[in-house]
């Protein structure tokens, strides 16, 4: 592994923020998105929030509320080691409705003292701008990104915060998991649908319009500071055909460019061909303007990061007990065990997908997501013994260095998601956790919100020290 490679871990501002009315912070996305039965309704985009009954949980509003914790637990990253930190912004809390001409200093600021915490660790901060985000009213009022003028605000918005951290910041992604946008529209870009409206063109239109957004977003981080690395992110994983059979072959294929497409237009310029030829058919007539291909062409990304938790597999004919791996379809590979809650345990499909990611695009590679969400019970003495997560996360890294150093893949570093225990994003549960720090809160929101380490705590600690090379 290379000398400088960035080892460290990640979090979002929606699953672990909290301090929703603190500091002028305005109405988020994930204010409304409830716990419970009517949690995947909302988050598809099927239920509006406002129809929620009013005994509704919501909670993503206290989290674990890293707003009043975060000095604590960036001096726990630095005892781990961190070489860098990977979080993202609450855009409510610069820009409450997402219309103001002047930003919210007090949200400023705030940020302001969680990255000269990091920086007086020596700990490189990541900064996600709009990981599962977006002021509320903008949804409300402008329908979210189905609404060209959403570009608009998320500039002003990215304008801000790259003026104001212009010499502070270096790593910036423009949107989390922007494919999730297909799968969980709400969740992934606040779009609701009408009774009758075809989705799939909404869905298209508001992916059209990140994308432009996301390229005028690099276009305009450097020329704020040229030294800027701006990146692009996907929910990874590579389809497997369940058979040699060609259609599950084909199948497969499909699924993987489902995947790609966000990413083959921020890295390469351009939507590929299949993408037009899928949009034709489809009957679907993006709207545009003259100069959406030429800032798409001319601003594509520095480097592609990617979450990765498990491999897919798929058949043609549909059929197959169907796994749980996160929110992706996928028929159960009889060759992998699968997670507390369902999700393939697949280290070698890491290598595979870093490989296929890297001969696809040629761009430094970074790896922002990766864990075992499972349930931690701390024992009689309160320590908490996560062998489980540890062997999971042993293997997949032993699959990264491999991708790495046999492969020739160009990696610049690893974050494990939620190395602080959080909010699950699809769940919304406390009992899935997936971090080196234990968090004393359940699922029902009660608990002291105490840090405690776990087990692999001291174990990742030793593997940042050794550069990974402790595990060979």
């Amino acid at each position: 592994m290379r000398k400088d490679f960035m080892w460290g871990g990640a979090t979002a501002a929606n699953q672990c923020e909290g301090g929703w009315k603190e500091g002028g912070r305005g109405m988020a996305l994930v204010d409304v998105i409830p716990y419970g039965e009517n949690r995947m309704p909302v988050m598809e985009g099927r239920m509006d929030y406002r129809e929620l009954p009013v005994n509704s949980v919501y909670p993503g509003r206290e989290a674990v509320d890293l707003y009043g914790h975060y000095k604590e637990d960036i001096a726990l990253f630095a005892e781990m080691g961190f070489k860098c930190y990977r979080f993202s912004f609450s855009w409510s809390r610069i820009f409450p409705t997402g219309e103001e001409k002047e930003p919210n200093e007090e949200g400023l600021k705030f940020y302001e003292a969680l990255i000269d915490e990091l920086l007086r660790y020596d700990i490189e901060p990541v900064v996600t701008l709009c990981h599962f985000d977006i002021p509320l009213n903008l949804v409300d009022k402008y329908g979210s990104w189905r609404n060209r003028r959403v570009i608009d605000f998320y500039l002003g918005y990215c304008s801000a915060v790259f003026r104001r951290f212009r010499d502070k910041v270096r790593y910036w992604i423009t949107f989390n998991e922007i494919n999730m946008l297909m799968h969980l529209p709400f969740m992934g870009a606040g779009i609701r649908f009408a009774d009758g409206e075809d989705e799939t063109a909404v869905k298209y239109q508001a992916a059209h319009n990140e994308l432009v957004a996301s390229a005028y977003a690099v276009k305009l981080a450097h020329e704020i500071n040229p030294a800027f690395r701006v990146g692009c992110m996907l929910a990874a994983g590579s389809v497997y055909p369940y058979s040699c059979r060609p259609e599950d072959v084909w199948e497969s294929m499909k699924r993987d460019r489902e995947n790609y497409f966000f990413i083959d237009v921020q890295v390469r310029g351009e939507y590929p061909a299949y993408a037009v030829k899928f949009l034709e058919q489809a009957g679907i007539r993006l709207e545009t303007e003259p100069g959406d291909q030429k800032v798409l062409k001319e601003h594509t990304v520095d480097f592609v990061s990617l979450s990765y938790y498990n491999s897919r597999c798929v058949r043609a004919d549909g059929e197959g007990e169907a796994a749980g791996g996160n929110v992706f379809a996928s028929a159960r590979n009889p060759y992998l065990e699968c997670s507390q809650w369902g999700w393939p345990v697949d280290p070698m499909g890491l290598r595979i997908t870093l490989n296929a990611l890297y001969d696809r695009y040629q761009k430094p590679l970074f790896i922002v997501e990766n864990g075992l969400g499972a349930r931690d019970e701390p024992g009689k003495d309160g320590e908490i013994d996560d062998d489980y997560r540890i062997a999971y996360l042993e293997s997949h890294i032993r699959a990264m260095m491999a991708a790495v150093d046999e492969d020739g893949v160009d990696l610049i570093g690893y974050t494990p998601w939620g190395c602080v225990d959080l909010i699950s994003a699809t769940t919304g549960e406390m009992s899935k956790r997936y971090g080196f720090i234990y968090v004393d809160k359940d699922d029902s929101g009660n608990g002291t919100l105490k840090r405690v380490r776990k087990k692999s705590f001291a174990w990742y600690r030793e593997v940042i020290a050794a550069n990974g090379e402790n595990l060979f």
